[in-house]
């Protein structure tokens, strides 16, 4: 066979494998009576997780798939199965989800969105997904790099996987009217969960969590689950018992050779107004402690955050030192002093072990000290958060502000 004719002969095969594929994965699709695609700036693993909980207690066999800090797939049982990985991660495992939740029989699979790019998560829904329950948690300004460089167009982004002929759920409120313009555009019901709507979501009710939600959260993935029919208490009880995602909001309290530590774990939250509010509440639980010292786990290949969060800390209740960690910290710090930090508050610890920074914040305590972990789970942030954890007293790990307290500050 001649070169030429050889190059047709694969063309035409690959062809041929590209439309069998397309046609698996729209029968795995119609297998799927309910697809609800997850998306937002802040809160998409946690709503994803609360939604599938307060599903399968509604008695659907649900399956559902985190990217968040660790990628997982939760079977219907709610045992949890790492997503194999074989180089970094891809929006086409997104069909690998759909067909390993079609061969589990699933009536409904939830999915975490994993693209950024604009035209990504419009594939993403448009081909891959086929939504039935679009939900947008928020639009905050996070990833400005790639769907910036305004707050405004990270709303107009997260609204390209708005479904056709669907619903699309948000808790967002500033930028309603980008997503309301989409679901018209799409022909889609905007649910839209109002302040009033996450204030009824009671102290009580955050309570039944053993880790520290949000009301919109709650309040979000209730609303879903009461569009498919399952009653607000039952859903209520399938969420408490779901596995909370690995870089879920905690707190860990440390007595150390005569220092008490408080630690937050806070380092899922990498948007500046998240992570403000945040570390208000933290210090507004803990004003008994001699220092505040805040950690940010900087990511060079995350340049926009660490600029973001470098000028916006420093209109911030300030801290007493500002630990700069992971890779490319000194574009954080140069931010930070050219609008008005004190460089002598700055500690670097950039390439050093977990070991190592864990000693230079302790080297900062004093006699007690709030310590709060942010920018980034990514990296060392979770292995950080880890350290801490595995060093807490028992039975002193909480969220960082009282749940009544958080429910209110995030209305």
């Amino acid at each position: 066979m001649r070169g030429f004719d050889l190059l047709v002969v694969i063309a035409v095969t690959l062809a041929v494998l590209g439309v069998v594929e397309v046609l698996l994965h729209r029968r795995n699709l119609r297998k799927i009576p309910i697809r609800i695609h997850v998306n937002g700036t802040r809160g998409k693993s946690s709503v994803t997780r609360l939604i599938a909980g307060g599903l399968r207690a509604g008695g659907l066999v649900t399956c559902a798939k985190t990217t968040g800090t660790l990628a997982r797939m939760i079977l219907p049982n709610g045992k949890e199965v790492p997503v194999f990985r074989p180089a970094k991660a891809n929006v086409i495992e997104q069909l690998r989800i759909v067909s390993a939740a079609a061969a589990q029989d699933a009536q409904a699979l939830v999915i975490e969105c994993m693209a950024l790019q604009p035209e990504l998560q419009w594939l993403c829904e448009g081909k891959f997904v086929k939504a039935t329950h679009g939900v947008i948690t928020n639009a905050r300004p996070d990833h400005l790099e790639v769907m910036g460089p305004d707050e405004v167009d990270v709303a107009q982004a997260l609204a390209a996987m708005t479904p056709r002929g669907g619903k699309l759920f948000t808790a967002e409120r500033k930028h309603l009217p980008v997503l309301a313009a989409a679901a018209r555009d799409r022909q889609s019901e905007l649910v839209a969960v109002s302040e009033e709507e996450s204030a009824r979501v009671s102290a009580e009710e955050l309570a039944g969590f053993s880790y520290t939600e949000h009301a919109d959260n709650v309040a979000l993935a209730l609303r879903v689950c009461e569009d498919l029919g399952v009653p607000r208490d039952v859903a209520l009880k399938g969420m408490w018992q779901g596995a909370p995602d690995p870089g879920v909001l905690t707190e860990h309290e440390l007595a150390f050779f005569g220092r008490r530590i408080v630690f937050v774990n806070g380092f899922a939250a990498n948007d500046p107004v998240s992570t403000e509010l945040i570390w208000n509440l933290a210090l507004a639980r803990h004003p008994d402690v001699e220092r505040r010292i805040a950690v940010f786990n900087c990511r060079a290949d995350r340049p926009d955050r660490s600029l973001q969060l470098g000028k916006a800390c420093v209109s911030w209740q300030p801290p007493d030192h500002v630990v700069l960690m992971g890779t490319g910290t000194y574009l954080f710090a140069r931010a930070a002093v050219q609008v008005g930090l004190d460089s002598t508050k700055l500690v670097f610890v950039e390439d050093a072990k977990v070991e190592q920074i864990f000693e230079t914040i302790v080297s900062l305590v004093g006699r007690s000290a709030l310590v709060m972990g942010m920018g980034n789970i990514g990296g060392q942030g979770l292995e950080l958060g880890r350290y801490f954890r595995n060093r807490s007293a028992p039975g002193l790990e909480r969220g960082p502000v009282p749940l009544k307290e958080h429910r209110q500050a995030e209305t």
